[in-house]
């Protein structure tokens, strides 16, 4: 018996409640497709925001980050909504917290 002659058949009425088990087998695979799209797009989305969240809280002077524009730099000052990057001598960039990721290279030093 495959999956759909198993729903098929729960679908089949069996008694004075034929209106609502039907229903309830009809609504059945759009609450599992919810159910996958959440545990396999939302949660991990929102774990990774999380994640970011704590990264850009967490900055500190020295941290090296990298901006989402390609920028390589070093934290130089850490303000509440934006860090002063230094990119190389004495030039440095303010930057908005929101534009920074993490250096996947910072930690092989």
């Amino acid at each position: 018996m495959n999956y759909l002659s198993f729903i098929l058949l729960l679908g089949q009425p069996a008694g004075g409640a034929a209106g609502q088990s039907n229903a309830l087998v009809t609504f059945i695979p759009l609450l599992a497709v919810f159910v996958i799209f959440y545990f396999f797009m939302i949660r991990p989305q929102m774990k990774k925001q999380k994640e970011l969240s704590n990264y850009r809280s967490s900055l500190k002077k020295g941290d090296k980050v990298i901006t989402t524009g390609g920028i390589y730099g070093k934290i130089y000052e850490v303000k509440d909504n934006f860090v002063m990057l230094e990119v190389g001598g004495d030039l440095r960039l303010k930057v908005d917290k929101s534009a920074l990721i993490q250096d996947p290279t910072a930690d092989k030093v």
